[in-house]
């Protein structure tokens, strides 16, 4: 029977395992942490949204890296197959806003659980606690023995093993994103070790951090159908409509998250080198977020809804009217910039002044300094370099026996369930790969 190793017990872990231990070979699972899927915990803020029920066709347009060489995989492994696969196990799903589909109970933990019930009807060995430090390959700098051709798996080695011999290796080890949960970049290691290009991560669909203190003024204000426009220079990066939160750094939320994964000014850390060049020439320098507080209201509706509002009330402050109009964290932050005396009685505000209102309501604007660090991003850009691998496979095209898949890997999306149906197509395809390989290397 064909052995095959699984590092890594997290999503592309796990379904990796299952897919290779159904196709009838003897899986070992190995994970460091004392549970598995310790990242699944915390996503969709505990819910975990697991896939989404987007026209399948439509799921490249929400990749923002390597797209095309998901093609293979998640048309082998569909958002249908992980919905089947799920409810088969027995946790039953929904789908809501945006087609993200969570699981009935909004428990992440009933994820986790289908996963290693399917891994354990299929046969899976799971072994908790347990580090890789190595993974051996012949003819490798760690393992140079004349009589073997290099280039190929031999098996592992953890702290209490010289090795442990496997015909093939899947790492699914994840990127550099939550640490805590165990992404140190054990995969990306593994990988340069094998010899494969690895380009360098930084983190993505994560909060940024803006040059304005008013920002933080508005810790924890959190809005809902505003306009977000992520721009530098001439270059608009993103724009779309939806929710955003005001934080003590900066902003977040789905909005911002999203926004984030089209960066190309990011540097290896967290925050923008002094004058960063994207590919386009622009710079980070110029690098602003533009907010559409009411994106639904011309500049002229919205104009004659103040000269209502003011008319309605001549005698009142304008601070005592625009509750009407803005949330109240919002409404110091709103006067400041249009430079108006909150103090100031409706019906003594100029034509200007309103005009001011009117600019600085379709189009708040922040710099752009940074990004918040690995243990806020939700993802990692970059990871081994798609170029090295087999598509279909998932096995690195210089190492026979040697897979890779989900967030190791430099695939990244969109918020809404696009990443983890990643790591379920790419778990599955290295799976499968691994099953079907050759073991005699011919």
């Amino acid at each position: 029977m064909k052995k095959v190793a699984v590092i890594g017990g997290r999503a592309a872990g796990m379904m990796a395992a299952w897919a290779c231990a159904q196709a009838g070979c003897q899986t070992d699972l190995y994970e460091k942490n004392e549970k598995l899927g310790k990242k699944l915990y915390i996503t969709g803020k505990g819910r975990c949204n697991l896939t989404n029920g987007c026209a399948i066709e439509d799921f490249f347009d929400e990749v923002c890296t390597n797209a095309r060489f998901l093609y293979s995989s998640v048309y082998g492994f569909t958002n249908r197959d992980v919905m089947q696969f799920f409810e088969s196990m027995g946790t039953p799903l929904k789908e809501e806003r945006g087609k993200r589909i969570f699981p009935v109970s909004d428990h992440a933990s009933d994820v986790t659980k289908a996963l290693e019930k399917a891994m354990r009807l299929a046969g899976v060995r799971i072994h908790l606690q347990t580090e890789v430090l190595e993974i051996k390959i012949k003819g490798s700098l760690t393992e140079k023995t004349q009589d073997q051709a290099p280039g190929q798996v031999i098996g592992i080695r953890t702290k209490n093993d010289s090795l442990i011999p496997y015909d093939a290796v899947i790492v699914a080890t994840g990127g550099l994103s939550y640490p805590s949960t165990g992404s140190t970049g054990d995969g990306l290691r593994f990988a340069k070790a094998a010899g494969l290009k690895v380009i360098t991560p930084s983190p993505s669909l994560v909060p940024l951090e803006v040059a304005e203190g008013d920002a933080a003024a508005m810790q924890g204000l959190s809005l809902k159908n505003v306009r977000l426009t992520l721009k530098s220079g001439k270059k608009i990066y993103y724009q779309d409509q939806g929710e955003m939160l005001f934080t003590h750094f900066g902003i977040s939320g789905p909005l911002v998250l999203t926004a984030s994964s089209h960066l190309k000014i990011l540097p290896p850390g967290s925050h923008f080198k002094q004058d960063a060049k994207a590919p386009d020439g622009t710079s980070s320098d110029d690098l602003r977020v533009y907010i559409d507080l009411k994106p639904a209201l011309s500049e002229e509706t919205l104009d004659r809804r103040f000269i209502r509002e003011f008319e309605a009330s001549p005698n009142k402050q304008l601070s005592n009217i625009l509750p009407a109009l803005y949330p109240a964290k919002l409404i110091p932050v709103i006067l400041q910039r249009a430079g108006i005396n909150p103090e100031k009685k409706a019906r003594d505000i100029t034509k200007k002044e309103r005009a001011d209102l009117v600019a600085v309501t379709k189009k708040l604007v922040f710099h752009v300094t940074g990004t918040r660090g690995f243990r806020e991003a939700i993802i990692t850009r970059g990871g081994v370099d798609v170029k090295a691998i087999e598509p279909a496979t998932m096995e690195a095209k210089t190492v026979k026996g040697l897979f890779f898949a989900g967030e190791v890997l430099d695939v990244d999306a969109h918020t809404g369930g696009f990443n983890l149906q990643i790591a379920w197509s790419t778990g599955y395809a290295a799976g499968m790969g691994a099953a079907s390989r050759d073991v005699t290397g011919e």
